[in-house]
């Protein structure tokens, strides 16, 4: 096997790597960007307890979100200025970042190990699409 082999396979295993994390990451918010915009505020804060002492902040995280899941996936698939996908990424990092401390400050910490994982492969995502 030649160096050109070798690295063809391990370039299509970590692109493979990097669309599985952009899919699980943009399926997640999606999930969660589209279920903050559309629900009432009543049935978020029955969920998830925060919503009903910050409604418009909820909205925002859930535009935020369904941008970010959006802009994980289409600018790789269509070929449409792909270096968007690790702002994407970037983006959606400093959301977990920010949703540290403030699940931390509400003694929230059940929902920490999640927000670890989602910045952990977000941030994995923005350093394997940044230099497209």
């Amino acid at each position: 096997m030649t160096t050109t082999t070798t690295s063809a396979r391990t370039s299509t295993r970590v692109n493979i790597a990097l669309w599985s994390a952009q899919l699980a990451l943009a399926g997640v918010y999606a999930l969660a960007g589209f279920m903050k915009l559309t629900q009432p505020i009543d049935a978020l804060t029955q969920m998830m307890g925060w919503p009903g002492s910050a409604p418009l902040l909820a909205r925002f995280i859930g535009a935020a979100e369904l941008a970010g899941a959006l802009g994980l996936i289409l600018p790789m698939l269509t070929g449409i200025k792909p270096r968007l996908t690790a702002l994407a990424a970037a983006g959606l990092a400093t959301i977990q970042v920010l949703a540290i401390p403030f699940h931390l400050y509400r003694g929230e910490f059940g929902i920490l190990p999640i927000n670890l994982v989602l910045l952990l492969l977000a941030v994995l995502v923005y350093r394997g699409r940044r230099n497209l």
